[in-house]
């Protein structure tokens, strides 16, 4: 935060004596009461003051310095900057050896407390590992270490690390047991900068030293943290991942290394050690399980892998793949896959896959296929697929697929789109911004039929039904057809649909069925109602030789022209007319 003033007279804040008295004020009201009497101004981080906490002085002369002694009892320092008096916590050593004993072990220990350099607070769940070797601790509740390193190494260093504080790097004597002290400083105190000063004196022309103002590359980097944590937030990462392995990958995000071979049995007992989540490896073979940053190259798990950055190239697992940022290649997993960023590759499924961006290439799950974002290629789903923003390729599915714009084909028993540019095939299509049509009409077999007809113009689907309801010669047919309408001006269009029905005459035990194909001029009168007609060809095929009683037969009637197409079936030309709702 920036304030300006005008010029003033330099002087001896600190030492300045002013009458006070204050019975139970808060401490920032103290400081104004202060400002205002001695004319000058405070500048402080709103985060080292409790605001809940209250104060009394007793009346009385005092100096500004014992009074904000008084108000800020240790820890604090105060400086003068102009006519400014600038607050802030005293930052403690970096780093101190308190013991040290020679080994003549092929090992020796470093341990000690990690602190808070503003507060001298303790810090629990702080990482200190050794980069090269991989070896990594964490800090217990009273913010103490206990590491393992081998003296053979002619040199070493730990790195401390946690969330919400700069990184530290401190030298170790190698070959002697020691115990140190190291403190950490905070990333940055994310309170707002407080001045106080008397409303009658101007504001300062800047004020560029007071306390440091947020640093965006700081702000990114916690952004960036968060998302390499999408892995282990997951309802399955919170299961196979233990809490210190949590913590460590926290702490850690900044720092990654790449490794050509690692094997685990689980995630906490790996060839990476503690470390395993910020290793990149080349090959990785996991005997239960295994947690690393990404493979480039290839992994095998008997039961799980979980990785919180990008695969490449190969990944396979008995029961389940778990990838935090993109897949590239072939990723196989026994039950199910999860990619939470995008794939381009194959992905196989034993029952799910699960894509949270966007997917190119072929995507195979037993049971279901789910991308959130684009899919171009082609998902195959033993019971549906679904993509949440365009599919550009084929859907094929047992049941149902749904693609919110489709551009490419949908095959399935029920194809579901929002708006669509392709084509749906299946027994239900449904596109909710598309091609939605009941029509009623007849024909020269019956006089009463209905047909909801859904999709887009270039294809949709026809559920119909009719009847004849004289008692003498009824009829009813049900069945399904495909359609398309292709626009010849603003109120017309020809609609070219072929449909198959199954005709009962009285019998089930008969097969009637009735194939039909229709050209249909269609007049389009308002927005809502439309006039349709025209000529049909009709191929009944059927292995009923007996009439029943009410029912028509044969059909159509011996008055109707017709004409055979050897064996059972019968060929002739009719008619239809009708009209189109919606």
């Amino acid at each position: 935060m920036l304030v300006f003033c005008g010029e003033v007279k330099a002087q001896d804040l600190l030492n300045k004596v002013i009458q006070i008295s204050v019975n139970n004020q808060s401490v920032p009201d103290v400081l104004e009461i202060v400002s205002n009497k001695g004319n000058f101004y405070f500048s402080y981080n709103s985060n080292i003051i409790r605001k809940d906490s209250l104060v009394t002085i007793t009346p009385g002369s005092r100096t500004v310095r014992s009074i904000l002694e008084l108000l800020f009892p240790q820890g604090f320092e105060f400086k003068e900057s102009g006519q400014y008096i600038i607050i802030r916590r005293i930052p403690l050593q970096l780093s101190l050896v308190l013991k040290e004993s020679a080994t003549n072990d092929n090992h020796y220990y470093v341990s000690g407390y990690v602190r808070d350099n503003q507060t001298g607070e303790l810090v629990p769940d702080a990482s200190v590992y050794e980069k090269d070797r991989l070896v990594a601790a964490l800090t217990n509740r009273q913010g103490y270490f206990r590491i393992r390193l081998k003296s053979r190494y002619p040199k070493a260093s730990l790195t401390i690390s946690k969330e919400f504080y700069r990184d530290t790097t401190v030298l170790v004597r190698t070959g002697y047991n020691q115990e140190i002290r190291i403190t950490l400083a905070p990333v940055e105190l994310q309170g707002a900068t407080v001045v106080v000063g008397p409303s009658r004196l101007p504001a300062p022309d800047s004020l560029y030293m007071a306390i440091p103002q947020p640093d965006s590359t700081t702000l990114l980097y916690l952004y960036r943290r968060m998302d390499s944590l999408t892995v282990q937030r997951t309802a399955l990462g919170k299961f196979f991942l233990s809490s210190r392995l949590k913590m460590q990958s926290i702490n850690l995000s900044k720092f990654f290394t790449v490794r050509p071979v690692q094997v685990s049995f689980t995630p906490g007992l790996s060839s990476n050690g503690k470390m395993n989540a910020q290793v990149v490896n080349n090959f990785s073979f996991n005997i239960l399980g295994g947690y690393s940053r990404g493979i480039n190259g290839a992994e095998i798990g008997g039961v799980f892998n979980l990785n919180k950055e990008e695969v490449k190239y190969v990944q396979v697992a008995g029961v389940l793949n778990i990838v935090g940022g993109n897949m590239k290649g072939l990723q196989i997993g026994g039950v199910h896959n999860m990619v939470l960023d995008s794939v381009k590759g194959v992905q196989v499924g034993g029952v799910v896959n699960f894509v949270r961006g966007s997917f190119t290439g072929a995507q195979i799950g037993g049971v279901v296929n789910y991308t959130n974002q684009a899919v171009e290629g082609v998902q195959i789903g033993g019971v549906g697929n679904i993509s949440g923003r365009t599919m550009s390729g084929v859907q094929i599915s047992g049941v149902f697929n749904y693609a919110k714009r489709l551009k490419g084909v949908q095959i399935g028993l029920i194809n579901i789109a929002d708006s669509s540019d392709g084509y749906s095939i299946g027994l239900i299509n449904v596109v909710l911004k598309g091609y939605h049509k009941l029509a009623f009409y007849s024909t020269e077999l019956t006089p009463f039929n209905a047909a909801f007809k859904t999709g887009n113009h270039k294809l949709y689907s026809i559920l119909l039904g009719g009847a004849h309801p004289d008692t003498g010669r009824r009829v009813i047919s049900f069945g399904y057809g495909i359609g398309t309408e292709r626009k010849i001006s603003r109120s017309f269009s020809l609609n070219i649909e072929a449909s198959a029905q199954y005709v009962f005459l009285g019998s089930w035990e008969y097969t009637n069925l009735l194939s039909r194909a229709t050209v249909n001029l269609h007049w389009k009168i308002g927005r809502y109602f439309s006039l349709f007609a025209g000529p049909a060809f009709n191929v009944y095929q059927s292995d009923q030789d007996t009439r029943f009683n009410g029912y028509a037969y044969p059909i159509p009637g011996k008055d109707y022209s017709s004409f055979s197409l050897g064996g059972d079936r019968t060929g002739w030309f009719g008619w239809n007319a009708g009209i189109h709702l919606f």
